[in-house]
């Protein structure tokens, strides 16, 4: 009897939780979330689950901010650092997402049939003037959740691929992201550590404010400064009821949602006509905030949650497509397999020789 499509799984590195989903033939047999800290401190844990759901067709694995689609055995340092964008004076150990580049070796140690996939500013649907002095328009996981906005648009107005149009956005743990879908196609976005304030991250810095840190700026910085956690004190996991009704962090909740409803309307000027604004992320399951985003967003169109592991199951869906599966015309729509550079090619500003040749 011949299977009904490949089997694969997605992985989603996010700053509280890995999420990881597997597909057999287009439909989720297996989801399952960890602490990043427990990732972290042991790999072999995420490494365990995946095989034990195995074996894969292929695996789309944690990229960071990008590869243009490189399979696991052409993955070098150089690859590496790409993906993870951190200084040679920074530690290499616990930086941002836990032990990152760690979980990474363990992934390629595997043996898995894996790949690593684009970030929005590697895709040919986004016009080059759009992603100039850009590296984050959209790290490779927004990527993954735009997928999976796609497909479940598709499927619910009952649309094609190619007729679904929305603005996303994505409030996580740790980072807010937005991105434009016009056409079933990303064609602009402002990724976690270039758009809006997140509940842990300062999201966009000020130029100026960049200059005056110095050499005090650093992978921590940049994981600093948010609307609800500026210090990583918090535990953003669960229990936004509590984190909802605190009187002490009203603030940061309306810094938020204007911070999303800002860059949502900003967006309109790429993809103007938008059917839906999708949230996704941790954040957006917080009671109060999708109708806090729709009463702001109420002109542009209406704003509705995506419920789930969206970027996990956007990875697998993903990784389906690449293998031939259910959703290949997806992957096709995207631009994926036309991906190509590197997320520091249109940087124009003075001293970006010197950061791409380091």
């Amino acid at each position: 009897m011949s299977r009904p499509g490949p089997r694969v799984a997605g992985v989603d590195p996010g700053t509280v939780s890995f999420d990881v989903c597997a597909l057999d033939g287009g439909e989720v047999v297996f989801e399952r979330s960890f602490a990043t800290a427990e990732v972290g401190a042991d790999p072999a844990v995420l490494v365990e689950a995946l095989a034990a759901h195995g074996p894969f067709d292929l695996v789309l694995g944690p990229a960071g901010y990008g590869l243009p689609l490189v399979p696991v055995e052409q993955v070098g340092e150089r690859e590496l650092a790409l993906m993870l964008l951190l200084r040679e004076d920074e530690p290499h150990g616990r930086v941002g997402v836990g032990g990152m580049r760690a979980i990474m070796r363990a992934l390629i140690a595997a043996g898995l049939p894996m790949v690593f996939g684009p970030g929005a500013i590697h895709l040919p649907t986004i016009p080059a003037y759009r992603k100039w002095n850009r590296i984050d328009l959209g790290t490779a996981d927004k990527v993954a959740s735009v997928a999976l906005c796609i497909a479940d648009q598709s499927r619910r107005l009952e649309i094609e691929f190619a007729d679904t149009s929305f603005l996303m956005l994505e409030l996580g743990g740790a980072f807010s992201a937005a991105l434009a879908v016009d056409g079933g196609r990303i064609v602009d976005g402002f990724g976690g550590s270039s758009g809006p304030i997140g509940a842990r991250a300062c999201g966009a810095l000020d130029a100026e404010a960049a200059y005056l840190l110095g050499p005090t700026l650093s992978k921590r910085t940049v994981f600093s400064g948010g609307a609800l956690d500026p210090r990583g004190e918090l535990d953003l996991s669960e229990g936004f009821d509590s984190l909802r009704r605190n009187p002490n962090l009203q603030n940061g909740w309306l810094a938020l949602e204007e911070g999303a409803a800002k860059a949502a309307l900003a967006l309109t000027v790429s993809a103007p006509a938008p059917r839906e604004i999708l949230a996704t992320g941790r954040l957006a399951q917080a009671p109060g905030m999708v109708d806090a985003l729709g009463a702001r967003l109420a002109a542009v169109a209406p704003v509705r949650a995506v419920p789930g592991l969206a970027t996990a199951h956007g990875a697998a869906l993903l990784a389906d497509g690449l293998a031939g599966g259910r959703f290949a015309a997806l992957v096709e729509r995207l631009g994926v397999r036309e991906a190509g550079g590197s997320a520091l090619d249109h940087l124009r500003v003075h001293g970006a020789e010197h950061v791409r040749l380091r």
